[in-house]
């Protein structure tokens, strides 16, 4: 288990928000950070204080993205075309966690890199075991057939708390998801405002 996994309830806490709007999560219950001077951390943010906490929240929001790897989408999105945090938004969705997890194959994000890395997930077919494989339009994500009656997968498809995005068209009698089309800011179903354009600001400081 990873530690980012472990502290997965911290990284709520401490953006004072439930990112992943889950039901159990602390937040629900204390809108404050942790510690013992959490509820004193109140004043002003500066702009690079802003820029981190949108980084942070961005990057926690898809589990464990590692800060080299979160750096590399940030120079890819860059150099595409169109707007910078567009792209990064639309990097991230393509991740293959992502798209699992998306698709409500599983409950959480951390759970769709597990599920990922232990083989579970094909792609076009063919076997993908690597939680960063970036999906193309056009392509097919499934459950393979020995993994579509484990207890997490069924599940995860009954969850009331979120609904599968439009830019998804998944089938879970299938349990298959074809990646229709390259999301935007708009179409991701965040449960918190992120903000990519602070994330672009960060890195190009």
């Amino acid at each position: 288990m990873t530690k980012r996994h472990e502290a997965k309830y911290k990284i709520d806490r401490r953006m004072g928000e439930n990112i992943w709007g889950r039901p159990k999560s602390p937040v629900n219950k204390r809108e404050y950070g942790p510690g013992q001077h959490g509820q004193r951390r109140k004043g002003k943010m500066s702009d690079f204080g802003t820029q981190l906490r949108a980084k942070q929240k961005l990057k926690g929001y898809y589990g464990s993205i590692s800060e080299k790897q979160f750096r590399r989408y940030y120079a890819e999105a860059v150099r595409m075309k169109g707007d910078s945090g567009a792209n990064l938004i639309g990097l991230l969705e393509r991740r293959l966690d992502a798209v699992v997890y998306r698709a409500k194959f599983v409950p959480t994000v951390f759970a769709a890199r597990q599920f990922v890395s232990h083989g579970h997930i094909r792609v076009n077919g063919k076997r993908v075991n690597v939680p960063s494989y970036l999906v193309k339009v056009g392509d097919v994500v499934e459950v393979k057939e020995a993994s579509k009656q484990l207890t997490l997968v069924l599940e995860a498809a009954g969850l009331a708390e979120r609904d599968t995005p439009d830019f998804l068209e998944v089938d879970h009698g299938k349990m298959t998801a074809k990646f229709a089309r390259i999301p935007v800011l708009t179409d991701v179903p965040y449960p918190v405002q992120m903000e990519p354009n602070l994330v672009i600001e960060f890195y190009s400081r």
